[in-house]
């Protein structure tokens, strides 16, 4: 997300290096190339001009700080204004226990799979008995697929198929999970293809019986400025709590993101990155404007890593390449580890650096026919490489699914890779580097 405007904001910084002081004159154009970034984000005009201004404001006639470069001094300011237009301060949740939450929003923003993604986020966060009810009786596979999702994800589920009477299926829910000690309560509601009277008067209504503690709107974070208009609606007629922005892996503008926390006055309390349950996280706003500016979120990988990584085998992993003692089973393991954090693409927007690089549309499919070439071996080939000879190769291929070329491609770059790890083992870091750029010429490691 967000590549775009963070390729437009690199370019408008870029302009500024060099310059001993930042100046209403050198700041000029590069505050309107912000402007117009801003724009094609999808940001609300409103927010991108307030936005340009108090940036100005700040940057005219500061002195740059010795050992800190004009563009590093606006990059500053610029993350600290991100930050204050994405929502600074408290973005938690009621202490209440059992904490009720009202699930709003319209049909297709994903709202009865973040009901699901929440309660697996909240037991992360300590939570010990999530539970969820169906109230939307709208759409036909609402609660077939919320029941899924909850037995998938070990959350309590209640629903009523043989009722349209959507405050007392409320009110049942409730009732249920008390008897269960729920400690968090998530409450999916009907959604529209549009806001109308019948939607809003019949939330309204269930907010009444079940007095929620939180009510969260689901929005469609691709949906840019329409998104901000429906979060408007939403508040004003059931006094919102938070936002949750979703299918932001899919938006590479990020406009509601910037847009709706300035608009509404609503913090936004969550975010959804993919369709998995895993793809869902608390917003931070210091997090996202380090994104948006190219820095990385270095905190958000660690977290991610230690949620997912089991630190022994990391440590054994760690010894392994050391000693250069690392086969194709032990990269197996390492790449399976890997996967469980996300999407390479969005493992890589967490880098310094490293946001707006684009992999190739095919990096994770290649990924899975790495896994499954090695997979075709048997755990002895894997662990000596040296004896697939060329019979062995064409079985490992067909198992996979492959050409043998593909096979003789992995085989001979993660030798390649052996050899690096020896010279590393030796103190060759040089030429090793020389040997990496050389690979890097001809295609580099396939799924590595």
């Amino acid at each position: 997300m967000f590549e775009s405007l963070t390729d437009k904001l690199s370019s408008a910084l870029r302009n500024l290096r060099g310059v001993g002081k930042l100046t209403e004159e050198n700041m000029a154009d590069a505050l309107k190339e912000v402007r117009t970034a801003l724009l094609a984000a999808d940001v609300h005009f409103k927010v991108a001009r307030e936005f340009v201004e108090r940036v100005q404001t700040q940057c005219a006639g500061q002195e740059v700080l010795k050992g800190v470069t004009p563009g590093q001094q606006i990059v500053k300011i610029i993350n600290d204004e991100l930050v204050r237009l994405l929502g600074e301060g408290e973005t938690g949740l009621s202490p209440a226990r059992p904490l009720k939450i009202l699930m709003v929003g319209l049909q297709g923003a994903g709202k009865t799979t973040t009901t699901a993604k929440l309660g697996r986020h909240l037991r992360k966060k300590g939570y010990t008995t999530p539970f969820v009810v169906a109230c939307d009786v709208q759409r036909p596979a609402a609660i077939d697929q919320l029941e899924i999702l909850a037995q998938q994800e070990e959350i309590g589920f209640y629903g009523d198929r043989g009722s349209k009477d959507v405050i007392a299926i409320g009110a049942a829910g409730l009732a249920e999970a008390h008897r269960q000690n729920a400690d968090v309560i998530l409450f999916d509601t009907a959604g529209r293809l549009q806001i109308d009277t019948n939607l809003i008067e019949e939330v309204q209504r269930l907010r009444a019986k079940i007095q929620p503690d939180e009510v969260l709107l689901v929005a469609d974070g691709a949906l840019g400025q329409e998104a901000v208009n429906v979060a408007k609606a939403f508040h004003e007629a059931l006094q919102l709590t938070g936002l949750v922005l979703t299918k932001l892996d899919g938006d590479a503008r990020g406009g509601a993101a910037l847009s709706i926390k300035s608009i509404t006055g609503v913090p936004i309390k969550f975010v959804g990155t993919g369709e998995k349950t895993a793809d869902f996280d608390t917003f931070y706003p210091d997090r996202l404007a380090s994104r948006i500016l190219g820095m990385g979120d270095v905190v958000s990988l660690v977290e991610k890593a230690q949620e997912n990584i089991d630190q022994k085998e990391a440590e054994k992993m760690a010894e392994k390449l050391r000693k250069a003692d690392f086969n194709l089973e032990d990269f197996l393991a390492q790449m399976q580890q890997i996967k469980k954090m996300g999407s390479m693409q969005s493992i890589m927007g967490m880098m310094p650096g490293m946001s707006g690089v684009e992999l190739p549309d095919d990096s994770e499919k290649q990924l899975g026919r790495t896994e499954a070439i090695i997979k075709s071996m048997t755990l002895q080939e894997r662990r000596k490489p040296e004896i697939l000879n060329g019979s062995r190769r064409l079985r490992i291929a067909n198992g996979a699914g492959v050409k043998v070329v593909e096979v003789n491609q992995l085989l001979k770059q993660f030798q390649q890779m052996q050899k690096m790890m020896k010279m590393m083992k030796g103190g060759g870091a040089k030429k090793m580097m020389r040997q990496m750029e050389a690979m890097k010429g001809r295609g580099g490691f396939p799924g590595m």
